[in-house]
């Protein structure tokens, strides 16, 4: 099948600031930009480049912070996102900002970078979670361990701005913690219950739960990573793709809703057409109706419904 490329596809992890308007503008327009300090009785503005970050800041700094996402639309491709001179002025004027990191959302750093802050404090979640330089799979929200530990960071940092307010920031993260626990449960019903289920995917986006749940990927590893990469795939590899559905060799088929092309589509298509289930899966955190946790536990539900009722859950946002 010849692969033809659209608007929706995204550009490699790896070459992201390749896709953005010109930086050196941006950036120009950010020099002069006076320093923000921060007054005792203000919030502090924060920013999650990705809405799930952000809405993570939240739930630790509640009323203490202001926090803007960059990130948020499930509808558009945040790989081709382009920053703006409002974004950077936003940027520009943060100090607390939490980032993915792993070459997800590269161009974040040279915006912060362009507007120097003392007071700035950068949370870079690959960093904060001492993963290899060269990690492949950059959505590490989906791993069920990344969140709890990204929520102490950030409860450390605020408590560092606002020291009279730490207990409450330590205990906001606490309980971060246990009202993951309920996801955490699911993922490891889900591993009891169906062990090593057979799996296929369009790219890497939900890799980290399904691992983490011991379903088994069979989508050969260079065409996931190649369509992440905006690489078209060999066509023994779509062949072998093919099979997989057409054999109904797997389970679940896991369908990234937010970035589509034709060869995503056309799989998509053959996983109808063999009544295997389809399970939708996102790189930002779908809105309104969610929250992080219950995000990813609609994930794993929807990976049980897939196995135990056969049915399809292609979209998390109502009326898609």
């Amino acid at each position: 099948m010849t692969h033809t490329h659209n608007k929706k596809r995204k550009a490699s992890a790896s070459k992201l600031t390749g896709s953005l308007l010109p930086l050196a503008a941006i950036m120009a327009s950010l020099l002069g930009y006076s320093q923000i300090s921060h007054a005792a009785d203000a919030p502090i503005h924060a920013i999650g480049i990705e809405n799930q970050y952000a809405d993570v800041i939240s739930q630790i700094g509640g009323k203490y912070v202001e926090v803007t996402s960059i990130v948020s639309d499930p509808n558009t491709d945040p790989h081709t996102f382009e920053a703006s001179p409002g974004i950077a002025r936003k940027i520009a004027s943060a100090t607390l900002i939490v980032e993915n990191g792993a070459g997800y959302d590269d161009w974040a750093d040279k915006l912060i970078a362009a507007s120097p802050n003392a007071e700035r404090k950068v949370i870079n979640v690959h960093t904060l979670l001492k993963l290899p330089k060269n990690t492949e799979n950059p959505h590490l929200w989906y791993d069920p361990k990344t969140m709890p530990a990204v929520a102490d960071a950030i409860a450390a940092q605020l408590a560092e701005a606002l020291p009279a307010h730490a207990a409450e920031f330590n205990q906001n993260a606490a309980s971060f913690r246990q009202s993951m626990e309920p996801v955490d449960a699911a993922i490891q019903a889900f591993k009891k219950d169906f062990p090593d289920t057979p799996v296929a995917v369009t790219e890497p986006v939900g890799d980290y739960l399904l691992q983490a749940a011991g379903a088994k990927i069979l989508t050969p590893k260079t065409l996931e990573y190649g369509i992440m990469n905006d690489v078209d795939p060999a066509p023994q590899l779509v062949s072998e793709q093919n099979a997989l559905l057409t054999g109904k060799k797997v389970r679940t088929f896991i369908y990234n809703q937010q970035v589509t092309d034709p060869i995503t589509e056309h799989f998509l298509s053959l996983a109808r057409k063999n009544n295997i289930p389809v399970v939708g899966v996102y790189e930002t955190m779908p809105e309104p109706g969610y929250n992080y946790q219950s995000w990813m536990l609609a994930e794993v539900k929807a990976l049980r419904k897939a196995l135990t009722d056969k049915a399809s859950t292609e979209s998390l946002i109502a009326g898609k």
